[in-house]
C-alpha cells in the first residue's frame, strides 16, 4: 500500500511544481506590467489628410441571427471616409442569419458604402477558411477582424491604425471589454479572468519584449504581415494564436493598446461558455504542439522562448489542477503512512499568493477603478475564491479538451452562441443554438462534486486539515459547473 501512496505523493507533487513554476513566470508578467510604459503615443488620425490609407473590416460569421444586424450597424458608425474603407461580411451560415446580412449588405451599399456578402456554402477551414477565402477580395493595406459578437467604438480605426507609422509592427491588438459582465455570476467570473490577459499578460509580455498574440477579433493587421507569415491556416481551432507566433517569427511585431476597448457579449450560459473554452484549450494545445519546435529552433532570446513556451502551453494547467485535485483526497490517507510533514507544502503557497496578486493587480487597480477602493477590494474578496472555484471546476472539460489537441484528434471549430445579452432583464430561454444533449463529462462533473465532498469529510474524519479549503473549492467548483449545465439544458 506505501508504494501506492508513493506514487500518488510523486504524481501530486510533481503537478503542484509545474503549477508553481508557471505561477512564477505569470508573476514575473506582473513585474513587467508595473514598469513604466516607454511606448509612443501616435496622435489620432487627420481625416483631411488625402494619404489615408485603405483599411478593410471582415466580419466572419456563422448562425448568429441574434446579434448580425448590432454588428453591421456598429461597423458602418466607425469613423472613416467611405472611399479608404471595405466591409466584408464573411457568412458561412446555413440560417436565417444569411438574409439578414444580405439585407443590411443592401441597406449600406444603398448609403454608399463598400460592403459586401462572401457566403460560403461549407465551412471549409471554419473561421480561418472565411479569414483566408475574404483575403482574396480585401483591398485595404490594413484588415481590421471583428466577431459576432463585438460593438466597436466608432474611433477605433482613428486610434489605432496610427501606431502602423512604426514600420515593424504588424498587428495592433485592443482590450476587450464586457457590455454584459454584470449579467450573472458566470458573466462576472469570466470578466475576472479575461481582465488578467488583457492587462498583466498582454502588456506584460509588450513590455517584456515577449510573444505576444492577436485574440482573433477587435484588431487590426497589415495585410502584408498576413501574407509573409503564411497566410490563415486551418489546421488549429486557434488560428488567431498560430498565425500570430508565425508573424513574429517572421520579424513583425504586435501592439497591445490597454488603453483602447472594444466592447463585447460574454457567453451567458453554461454550455456556450463551455464550447469556447473546448475551442481555447483545445486551439492552444495544437498550437503548442505545432509551433514550440519551431519557437525552440529560432534564435530568439531563451527567456523569449521559454515565456512563449508557458504561453502556448497555459492550457495545458488544467491538466495539472485536475491532477493535484483527484490525487489530494487519497493523500489525506497516505501522507502520515509515508511519513509526509504538510509543512512542507507551505513552500507551494508562493504560487498562490503571486496569482491572488496578479488578479488583484488587473481587477482592483485597474478594471474596478471606477468603484471607491473599499468595494473594490469587498468585491474581489467575494468573487476571486468563486472564480477559483469556477477554474477547478472546469479542469476536467479542459483537461479532455487539451489532452485532444496534443493527440492530434480533429474537431470542427463549434463557435460560442451570442444571444443579444446586454442586462439582466435579456433572456436566452427558448432561443436556436443552445446545446441540448448531456455529455459524459458533465456527469463525471456531478460525480466529482460529491467526490470531493467525500475528501471534505474524510479530512476532517481524520483531523488532516491540508486540503479543507482546496476540497471545499473543488466540490463547489464541480458542483456548480455540473448544476449550470443541466439547467441551461433545459431552458430550450
Amino acid at each position: 500500500m506505501n508504494y501506492f501512496f508513493y506514487f500518488i505523493f510523486f504524481v501530486y507533487t510533481g503537478a503542484l511544481l509545474y503549477i508553481t513554476f508557471y505561477c512564477l513566470l505569470q508573476f514575473h508578467l506582473l513585474y513587467y506590467y508595473k514598469k513604466k510604459d516607454v511606448t509612443t503615443k501616435f496622435p489620432d488620425l487627420d481625416f483631411d489628410n488625402d494619404d489615408l490609407p485603405m483599411v478593410t473590416i471582415q466580419l466572419p460569421i456563422f448562425n448568429e441571427m441574434y446579434v448580425v444586424d448590432r454588428l453591421i450597424d456598429s461597423i458602418t458608425k466607425i469613423e472613416y471616409p467611405k472611399d479608404r474603407l471595405q466591409i466584408q461580411i464573411l457568412d458561412d451560415s446555413t440560417d436565417e442569419t444569411v438574409k439578414l446580412s444580405q439585407k443590411k449588405v443592401d441597406e449600406y451599399l444603398a448609403k454608399g458604402f463598400d460592403i459586401e456578402l462572401r457566403h460560403r456554402v461549407d465551412r471549409t477551414g471554419f473561421k480561418a477558411g472565411a479569414l483566408k477565402e475574404g483575403m482574396k477580395t480585401a483591398k485595404g493595406e490594413f484588415i481590421a477582424i471583428f466577431d459576432a459578437d463585438f460593438l466597436p467604438n466608432a474611433n477605433f480605426l482613428r486610434e489605432t491604425i496610427p501606431y502602423f507609422q512604426n514600420e515593424k509592427i504588424g498587428v495592433v491588438q485592443t482590450r476587450w471589454e464586457h457590455i454584459n459582465e454584470d449579467y450573472s455570476i458566470i458573466t462576472k467570473l469570466q470578466a475576472l479572468q479575461l481582465n488578467v490577459h488583457f492587462t498583466v499578460e498582454q502588456n506584460g509580455r509588450r513590455k517584456g519584449d515577449y510573444l505576444l498574440q492577436f485574440n482573433g477579433t477587435a484588431g487590426v493587421w497589415r495585410t502584408k504581415t498576413i501574407e509573409e507569415a503564411g497566410g490563415w491556416e486551418a489546421d488549429t481551432l486557434t488560428e488567431d494564436l498560430d498565425l500570430s507566433i508565425r508573424a513574429q517569427l517572421k520579424g513583425w511585431k504586435i501592439m497591445f493598446l490597454e488603453n483602447i476597448g472594444s466592447p463585447a457579449e460574454l457567453p451567458a450560459e453554461m454550455n456556450g461558455l463551455k464550447s469556447q473554452q473546448y475551442r481555447w484549450m483545445k486551439g492552444g494545445a495544437e498550437t503548442a504542439r505545432k509551433m514550440l519546435p519551431t519557437v525552440w529552433r529560432s534564435d530568439l532570446p531563451f527567456s523569449t522562448k521559454l515565456h512563449a513556451t508557458a504561453h502556448l502551453m497555459a492550457s495545458g494547467i488544467f491538466v495539472f489542477v485536475f491532477l493535484i485535485g483527484v490525487f489530494s483526497v487519497p493523500l489525506i490517507f497516505g501522507m502520515a503512512q509515508i511519513g509526509i510533514d504538510t509543512k512542507w507544502y507551505t513552500f507551494f503557497l508562493i504560487g498562490w499568493i503571486s496569482i491572488v496578486a496578479i488578479y488583484y493587480a488587473a481587477n482592483v487597480t485597474t478594471n474596478f477603478k471606477k468603484e471607491p477602493y473599499l468595494k473594490r477590494v469587498f468585491k474581489f474578496l467575494i468573487l476571486f475564491p468563486l472564480f477559483l472555484a469556477l477554474s477547478m471546476g472546469l479542469s476536467l472539460h479542459n483537461t479532455v479538451a487539451v489532452l485532444q489537441g496534443y493527440w492530434g484528434k480533429k474537431s470542427p471549430f463549434v463557435r460560442t452562441p451570442k444571444f443579444d445579452i446586454k442586462n439582466i432583464s435579456d433572456s436566452f430561454k427558448n432561443r436556436n443554438y443552445l446545446i441540448k444533449k448531456i455529455s459524459w463529462t458533465t456527469i463525471a462533473e456531478g460525480f466529482l462534486a460529491l467526490y470531493f465532498l467525500g475528501g471534505v469529510y474524510a479530512g476532517v474524519s481524520c483531523a488532516n486539515y491540508t486540503f479543507l479549503v482546496f476540497h471545499m473549492l473543488l466540490s463547489v467548483g464541480y458542483g456548480t459547473i455540473f448544476y449550470y449545465t443541466i439547467r441551461h439544458l433545459s431552458m430550450k
